[in-house]
C-alpha cells in the first residue's frame, strides 16, 4: 500500500482567486494612505533587518527536495527557487525559466531559462541543475531516503524504467545547452507546469553525494553550506531558538533591500506584546495569527493584518466501508472486498447529520468569525467550484430529525438516543486526532450537536496524527466518524488524490463508480485542454458528492498573517505573504 507523509500545511490542488482584504477600515487602508500620514518615505530605502515570528523550531532540513516540515518551509521559501512560480490569480508565471513553449498534445514543455543567475556561492545556474535536481527525485533510492516530493517526476517519460533502476538515465527531463530544458511526458498533461514547479538544487554541491547521504550531507543541513538561487541564505543558526538569513547581494533579479532576516522561535501566547512593542515585525506561514488573537492584534497601530481564505478545509468523514482483516495484512486496496458499514451506508442518514451540524456556530465559536463555509471539497477560490449545483446542508435541526425518524431511527426505549430501524443500539465511535487545539475543540461540539438529534457517539480519546492516519490507512474496523483536515496545493482542482476509490487518502472509503468515472473525464484529454470543458465535468462531480457524501465539509479556516507597518513592500499572493521578498524594505532602521 502506498503510504505518504502526512503534512498540515502548505502548500498547496488550486485554482483562482481574488485576495480578500481584512473587515475592518483598519485593515483597508492602503499602504499609500498610510505613508502620506505617517510621513513614510514613498522609495524603497536599502538596509536594514526584520525579525519574524515561528511557533516551534525547524526541524533542520534545509534541502527543499526533502524536508517535510512546515517551519523549514519558512526559510526555503526565501532561499531557494523554482522554474516557474504563481501569481495573485495563481497562474503560473515565469521565475527561474523566463519562457516556455508546450507542443499540440502537451507531451513536451521546453522552458528557456533565465541566464546570468548565481547561485549563493557565485556559482552559476543552467539547465544542469534542474536534470539534476528531478534525477534525484525519480532516484531508486530518494524515497527510501525520506524523500517525498515523488509527484513531480511520475508522469515523465521513463520515470518506472528509471525509479526500477533499469536505465541510468531518465528521459523525461533533457538539457539542450546551458539555458534551455524540456520536459517530456509519457501521456498528454493537463498542467505540465505544476511538473515544472519543484524548487531547484545545485548540481556542483551535491553531484558526488549519493542520494541515501544527501539528507545527512552539511549542504543539506549547516548554515552557510545550504545553497540555493533565492533572495537571501541560510547564513546562521542557533538551534530551536533563532535563525539568520542574510541578503543574496548577487541575486538574479537585483540585490534585496534589506540586509538580513531573523527568525525567531516564540510562544503563542506572546505574540500580541511581541508584535506591539516592535520585537517582531511578522507573523506568516504556516500558521499565522490565531483567531483569537485578532481583536488584540487589530487594534495595534501599529500592525496590519492579511486575511484571506485558507486552500483547504476541515471535513467530519463517513466510513463507507471497511476493508477486510486479510487485506490490511496484505497491504492491498481491493474495492471488492471491502465490507458495507451498516450504521452509516444510507446516504439519508448521513445527509441528516449534515443538516444537524450548524457550522455557522464552528466559525463564529471557534474561529471568531474568520473561516469560510465550504459546500465542496474544492477550494472556494477556484474556478473549478461551484456551489450552485450542490446541497447547501444550511442547519436545520428539525429538517435533521425528520429525516431519521422517517428511516425508522427512533428512541424506543425513551433513553433520549435513536436505535436503528431494527430496534439495535446505534453508536456511532468517532476519532480524532491531537495537534490543533480548535478541531480539538471542534470535536466534542459536533457531539453535543449529534446528540441533539437523537444519535449518540462515542467520543473516544484523541489520537497522535500519526496514529490516527495508520489507524484510517488501516480501518479501525469499529470506525464511523473521523474529524481531519486537507490542505490544498495551488496547482490544480483536481480532487481524485483525496476522493478517487483507490487514492490513498480515502480514508472514508468511498466507493462509488460514477465519481470515479467523472474524476477520469476530467482528465482525459484533448476534452480536459478546455478548462470549460473540465468545470462542467465537476459541476457533475461537486453535485454526487454532496448527495453521496463522503465526508461533510465543514469549514475553511481563514489565513491571518500580521506584520508592522515599519516593513513596505508586501504583496501577498493567496497561499502566502512571502512574494517577491527581495522587494520588502523598512522605512525606519532598528
Amino acid at each position: 500500500m502506498e503510504r505518504r507523509n502526512f503534512i498540515v500545511y502548505t502548500i498547496g490542488l488550486l485554482l483562482t482567486v481574488l485576495l480578500v482584504g481584512c473587515e475592518d477600515e483598519k485593515a483597508n487602508r492602503s499602504f499609500e494612505e498610510d505613508k502620506e500620514e505617517n510621513n513614510i518615505p514613498i522609495e524603497p530605502i536599502p538596509g536594514g533587518s526584520i525579525t519574524g515570528a515561528i511557533y516551534s523550531a525547524p526541524a533542520g532540513m534545509f534541502n527543499p527536495i526533502f524536508h517535510d516540515d512546515p517551519y523549514e518551509a519558512n526559510i526555503l521559501s526565501f532561499t531557494h527557487e523554482s522554474l516557474v512560480s504563481q501569481n495573485e490569480r495563481l497562474e503560473y508565471v515565469p521565475q527561474l525559466a523566463k519562457s516556455w513553449e508546450l507542443n499540440d498534445n502537451q507531451t513536451e514543455l521546453t522552458l528557456h531559462l533565465q541566464e546570468g543567475v548565481k547561485w549563493h556561492d557565485g556559482e552559476e545556474f543552467t539547465a544542469s541543475d534542474v536534470v539534476f535536481t528531478y534525477q534525484a527525485i525519480a532516484d531508486p533510492d530518494y524515497i527510501n531516503a525520506g524523500g517525498i516530493r515523488t509527484a513531480f517526476v511520475k508522469p515523465l517519460l521513463g520515470y518506472d524504467e528509471y525509479v526500477n533502476g533499469e536505465t541510468d538515465e531518465l528521459k523525461g527531463v533533457v538539457a539542450k545547452g546551458n539555458y534551455i530544458v524540456t520536459f517530456k511526458f509519457a501521456d498528454p498533461i493537463i498542467n505540465p507546469l505544476y511538473f515544472a514547479s519543484s524548487p531547484i538544487i545545485p548540481e556542483h554541491i551535491f553531484k558526488d553525494i549519493p542520494i541515501d547521504d544527501m539528507p545527512n550531507a552539511e549542504a543539506s543541513l549547516l548554515p552557510g553550506n545550504v545553497i540555493g538561487t533565492g533572495p537571501f541564505q541560510l547564513a546562521d543558526m542557533v538551534e530551536g531558538e533563532e535563525y539568520t538569513l542574510k541578503r543574496h547581494d548577487e541575486y538574479w533579479q537585483g540585490t534585496p533591500y534589506l540586509e538580513q532576516i531573523v527568525w525567531r522561535v516564540v510562544a503563542k501566547p506572546v505574540i500580541a506584546s511581541l508584535l506591539e512593542n516592535g520585537e517582531i515585525d511578522f507573523i506568516g506561514n504556516p500558521d499565522g495569527i490565531s483567531p483569537t488573537d485578532y481583536e488584540t492584534i487589530n487594534k495595534l497601530e501599529n500592525i496590519g493584518i492579511i486575511e484571506q481564505p485558507d486552500f483547504g478545509y476541515e471535513l467530519l468523514g463517513f466510513k463507507h466501508h471497511h476493508q477486510t482483516e486479510e487485506d490490511v495484512e496484505k497491504g492491498v486496496l481491493n474495492p471488492d472486498n471491502w465490507q458495507p458499514n451498516k450504521k452509516l451506508s444510507d446516504p439519508k442518514v448521513r445527509q441528516a447529520i449534515a443538516y444537524g451540524i450548524d457550522r455557522e456556530k464552528l466559525i463564529n465559536e471557534l474561529l471568531n468569525g474568520h473561516g469560510e463555509l465550504l459546500n465542496s471539497p474544492i477550494a472556494k477560490q477556484s474556478w473549478a467550484y461551484d456551489e450552485s449545483v450542490t446541497e447547501s446542508y444550511t442547519f436545520d435541526l428539525e429538517k435533521a430529525k425528520d429525516i431519521l425518524q422517517s428511516l425508522g431511527y427512533v428512541d424506543t426505549n425513551d433513553d433520549g438516543f435513536r436505535e436503528d430501524p431494527d430496534g439495535n443500539a446505534w453508536v456511532l465511535n468517532f476519532d480524532y486526532p491531537t495537534g490543533n487545539k480548535i478541531r480539538e475543540q471542534t470535536a466534542p461540539l459536533i457531539v453535543q450537536m449529534l446528540e441533539d438529534i437523537g444519535i449518540k457517539v462515542e467520543l473516544r480519546k484523541p489520537k497522535e496524527m500519526f496514529t490516527l492516519i495508520q489507524e484510517l490507512t488501516n480501518d479501525n474496523n469499529d470506525l464511523d466518524l473521523y474529524l481531519l483536515g486537507w490542505n490544498l496545493t495551488s496547482s490544480d482542482p483536481d480532487p481524485s488524490s483525496f476522493w478517487e476509490t483507490m487514492a490513498s487518502y480515502n480514508f472514508s472509503r468511498w466507493n462509488n463508480p460514477e465519481s470515479d468515472e467523472l474524476l477520469n473525464q476530467a482528465r482525459k484529454t484533448p476534452e480536459a485542454f478546455s478548462q470549460d470543458y473540465r468545470a462542467s465535468i465537476y459541476r457533475k462531480w461537486q453535485k454526487l458528492y454532496s448527495e453521496d457524501l463522503p465526508a461533510f465539509i465543514l469549514y475553511a479556516q481563514n489565513s491571518l498573517w500580521a506584520y508592522n507597518n515599519r516593513l513596505q513592500g508586501v504583496q501577498p499572493i493567496p497561499f502566502s505573504m512571502y512574494n517577491n521578498t527581495h522587494l520588502w524594505w523598512v522605512s525606519e532602521m532598528k
